[in-house]
């Protein structure tokens, strides 16, 4: 296994990186909420991107994988902080972010921090304004007490071990929130939803599309996918997606 590159951000947090450069745009994978950039996907791209010579970018958020950091301590922000850093340190020119899950929110606000960066977009199952619209709108008011007593609650997953949800991750969440305010996606963008996800519905993903100010937006349901979005036709999907908005460049 290559050992990963370390960046110590503005913020003063480690993150753990694999860069490989290559022709551009920066293709620039962003990982969902606990995960890492050792995924399925990640790797799959990374290895499609050096076959084509392509420039890719993978990394850790603080609190993920290989990071400074738990996860316990961070929050949207943070991991939006992570992402300006590592952008704007390891890459040059225009950029394909390809986000997963919470990385599609941190994808979209890339896209608002970094507009002139962004050469296209692509989705898989994005769970923008997750914290809000998932788990604050569905807290009873018992979790809701104990956010307030305790500091956190703990959640149940259907992929790994319980999430622990921290007050700061849902105060700070309604200052990330993008599906309030315009949302100008100025650049192709290609979203990849599976049906049979539990993690984020489909409605979610109809809702960006209806939300967002795009001219050349495609979202495309696949049937029985689950959130994992990771055998060979999805990961197929995601690479023709990425070939998609990267166009002739």
């Amino acid at each position: 296994m290559v050992t990963c590159e370390f960046l110590d951000s503005p913020q003063g947090r480690r993150i753990a990186y694999h860069r490989h450069e290559g022709k551009g745009p920066w293709v620039v994978f962003l990982g969902g909420l606990k995960s890492d950039m050792q995924g399925t996907k990640a790797v799959f791209l990374e290895a499609w991107a050096k076959a084509q010579g392509r420039a890719f970018l993978r990394f850790d958020y603080s609190g993920h994988g290989e990071s400074s950091g738990t996860f316990e301590q961070g929050c949207i922000g943070d991991w939006h902080e992570d992402t300006v850093a590592v952008v704007e340190a390891l890459t040059e020119g225009p950029i394909v972010p390809v986000g997963s899950s919470m990385g599609g929110w941190q994808a979209l606000l890339l896209a608002k921090a970094l507009p002139d960066r962004i050469h296209g977009m692509v989705t898989v199952a994005a769970a923008p304004d997750f914290t809000e619209d998932g788990y604050w709108a569905n807290f009873t008011d018992a979790q809701k007490q104990a956010l307030e007593e305790v500091g956190h609650v703990e959640l149940p997953s259907d992929y790994m071990e319980p999430y622990i949800i921290s007050k700061r991750m849902i105060e700070d969440g309604r200052d990330q929130l993008v599906l309030r305010g315009p949302l100008e996606l100025p650049f192709p963008v290609r979203c990849l939803q599976g049906t049979a996800d539990t993690a984020v519905s489909t409605a979610t993903a109809l809702r960006l599309m209806d939300h967002a100010s795009c001219d050349d937006m495609q979202l495309t349901l696949v049937k029985d996918a689950d959130h994992r979005f990771s055998d060979g036709p999805c990961l197929q999907m995601i690479e023709d997606a990425v070939l998609d908005v990267l166009g002739d460049a």
